[in-house]
This record gives structure tokens, sequence and C-alpha cells, in this order.
């Protein structure tokens, strides 16, 4: 059975070296490939029962983990790695706890990205093999993980557009909705936080490298 595959990411020759890898699994493989982040979400929208997600964390469209966290929230079920030149092992940790199913660094080898790929297929969680990452994490970001997962897909949505500085009425035509609706989500998203203004969530958000002014991706 062939595997549909989307892979995420700005860079032309990477993604070809990418789409080579995975053409040579032994079942073959339908790649859909996506140059910024809102291709990377069309993608996942017409194909949603795809079998992984090749995610780059600094693509044009979001920046560091807000694309993971938006597109974790929309598409549940589908496993998302990161796949990235940036080898901090905070950013790498915060990413799996988001819900990222493995990170793969851009300077591995043919084979080893086959062997990751393979390993996500297979339903494990993929890290290299001498990544070690740092076990503990400040009790506030924590807690600011666990309250970001309760959001649902709309409250992220709109979550993300607050980190990028957009109106209520910027967010509410770019979503399609009311902006009384809007005025709702915010409200809820404030409180699920557990902040009192837009500019505490900001704030907030930038303590997890959700902040658009400071990439964390390559």
């Amino acid at each position: 059975m062939r595997h549909v595959f989307i892979v995420a990411d700005d860079h032309p020759l990477f993604r070809g070296a990418l789409k080579e890898i995975l053409n040579s699994l032994p079942d073959g493989a339908e790649i859909v490939e996506a140059a910024d982040f809102d291709e990377a979400a069309r993608a996942l929208e017409d194909n949603p029962e795809a079998d992984l997600l090749l995610l780059d964390l600094a693509m044009p469209g979001t920046s560091g983990l807000s694309g993971l966290a938006l597109l974790r929230a929309d598409h549940p079920t589908v496993p998302i790695a990161i796949v990235s030149a940036n080898e901090d092992t905070s950013v790498i940790a915060r990413a799996l706890d988001l819900g990222a199913s493995g990170f793969i660094p851009k300077s591995s080898g043919f084979e080893e990205i086959r062997h990751a790929v393979q390993a996500l297929l297979a339903g494990e969680t993929y890290l290299p093999p001498d990544l070690v990452l740092d076990q503990g994490i400040d009790p506030e970001l924590a807690d600011l993980i666990e309250r970001i997962k309760t959001l649902t897909p709309q409250q992220t949505r709109v979550l993300t557009m607050l980190g990028r500085g957009l109106l209520n009425k910027q967010i509410a035509y770019e979503l399609g909705i009311s902006e009384a609706t809007i005025k709702a989500h915010v409200s809820a998203v404030l409180l699920k936080l557990g902040v009192d203004s837009r500019t505490q969530a900001v704030i907030r958000l930038s303590k997890l490298g959700l902040d658009p002014q400071r990439p964390l991706g390559g």
C-alpha cells in the first residue's frame, strides 16, 4: 500500500532530497509538497488521511512552534515529524510536548532519514540516537503547555493570530466569522491561559517559543 506523505519545507532542494528518500521506501510513496505554512495547512485539509507530515519549523507564514500547535489541533490523528536545522534540545522537547511524533535533523544522512520515516510509519516516536533531551522543565512552562492543549482548533487559530498582533476585526476577516464570535473566542482563550489581557497572552506565548518575532526553526 502506497503511503501518503506531505513534505512541508520552503527549500526546493531539501524537498527534492526528502522526495528521493520517500520514493525509495518499499511500498512507494504519494508525495504532496508545500512551500509555506498555508500550503501545508491546505495539503492536510485535502489529505486528512495522510500517513505522515514532515514539517519544517521555519516556513513563511508561521514561526517556531505556532504552526505545529495549529496543525496538531486541526488534525490530531496525522503524525507530524519536525525536520529542522535547529537542534536546540529545548525546542525539540517543546515540539514533542505539543504533539510532534519525532524530530529529524536536517544534517541527517539519507539512510538515517529513511530509518526515521520507517519508524514513524510504524507508530514509533523518533529522535536521533545521540540526542539527549533535558528532562527538567520549568513548572510555569509545563502549565502553559497543558493549557494550550485544552484549546479548541478555532481557539488555537485565534491565539496564533493574536500572537501576530492582529485585531479582532482582522481575525474575523481571515477566519470568515463575525467579530462578536472572535471576541467570545478571545475571552475563552484568555480564560484558558489564565491571563487577563491580549498582551499577557502574547507574553506567555513568547515563553513557549510561539512568538512570531523569535523564529526558532530552520
